[in-house]
């Protein structure tokens, strides 16, 4: 087998006595095909180990068949990997490679990587955008991934100033349930445990935060508001500045897993017990949160779900008339409260 020679979509055409262009739509599962004679074109295809000649693919379409995606860290919870490997579900299949960056939170590092991506000829980038985006307000990079008619699709950060398709999760709503079910638990005093200033995660959070204890009628105590970011020990001092209150809470919501779990080895650290003296909720069910001491109450939210709703939108826009007007799809995925151990009170 190793001495022949490749096998061509002319080839399957030949075996199956039909035209090229009628075994590429099959290979790329075009709803023109019969369902059946696509399956039989894709099993023998694979049957016979046909790969695609990506080269040809991008002289005849005009397409790379290449993105990228890039995220401002791997640090923080297990979503990032799970949007991606979401986007790769529905897009390798489809011939798609995807090339990966990290932003490390710079604005700077963020746009090398859209200058990279651009220079490699992608057909659209996936942005979750870095603090410091948010912070300086500078978008130029974002201008020019437009500008060169590639698709910019923010996944899991929002940037509401620019106009592009994005898939986000509702963080207002994962914060009010959070925060909600915490008040339910009895709890009176809920500190937060707070992102980053400037990011919609942070913000979004932030307002679900104070808007749940508003409609409670729980007056708002900006001592009990304390910016941790988004690792776990990053929450260490203002838990410590939360427990030297003398009126400390009863209760906090942290603004992810690490952020509560750094809460939560300083809480069991000085002798307090978890849920009895303070009750915790964390958010993103990071992979942790079940298996820690005790296990950790959070927000899921379907991460997978927003790499496949992200891959469908891109796919979206490959299907619009090259003249048409660009349009703008914004999905906001629901959030889930999954409650464990550390918030579950003896009422």
């Amino acid at each position: 087998m190793s001495g022949q020679s490749q096998i061509t979509i002319k080839d399957i055409a030949r075996k199956f006595k039909c035209s090229p262009s009628t075994v590429s739509r099959a290979l790329n599962d075009h709803d023109a095909i019969n369902i059946e004679t696509r399956k039989t074109i894709q099993e023998y295809a694979k049957k016979m180990n046909y790969q695609r000649n990506q080269v040809s693919l991008s002289l005849l379409n005009k397409k790379t068949y290449s993105l990228g995606v890039i995220i401002p860290s791997l640090k923080y919870s297990n979503l990032e990997a799970s949007v991606i490997e979401g986007l790769q579900s529905v897009l390798q299949p489809l011939g798609y490679s995807i090339s990966i960056f990290i932003s490390q939170e710079s604005h700077e590092i963020e746009a090398q990587n859209v200058e990279q991506l651009l220079a490699s000829r992608v057909d659209a980038i996936f942005l979750s955008v870095s603090q410091e985006t948010y912070n300086l307000g500078f978008y130029g990079h974002f201008d020019k991934i437009i500008n060169a008619n590639k698709s910019l699709i923010f996944i899991d950060r929002d940037y509401e100033g620019f106009k592009s398709s994005r898939v986000v999760i509702d963080d207002y709503k994962g914060a009010y349930i959070a925060v909600e079910h915490l008040i339910k638990m009895g709890c009176k005093r809920i500190a937060h445990l707070k992102g980053p200033s400037g990011t919609s995660v942070s913000e979004k959070r932030l307002e679900g935060y104070l808007d749940a204890l508003k409609n409670h009628n729980i007056p708002i105590d900006e001592d009990l508001i304390q910016t941790a970011g988004f690792l776990s020990d990053r929450a260490i001092f203002p838990t410590k500045t939360l427990l030297d209150n003398p009126n400390r809470p009863d209760g906090i919501f942290a603004v992810n897993d690490r952020a509560a779990i750094g809460a939560i080895s300083v809480i069991r650290s000085v002798g307090l017990q978890i849920p009895g003296d303070i009750a915790v909720v964390g958010f993103d069910n990071d992979p942790s949160s079940a298996y820690i001491t005790p296990s950790l109450t959070t927000i899921s939210q379907p991460s997978f779900e927003i790499g496949r709703e992200a891959a469908q939108l891109f796919l979206n826009t490959q299907n619009v008339e090259k003249d048409g007007e660009a349009r703008f799809e914004k999905i906001i995925l629901p959030p889930e409260l999954l409650i464990r151990e550390s918030s579950l009170k003896t009422l």
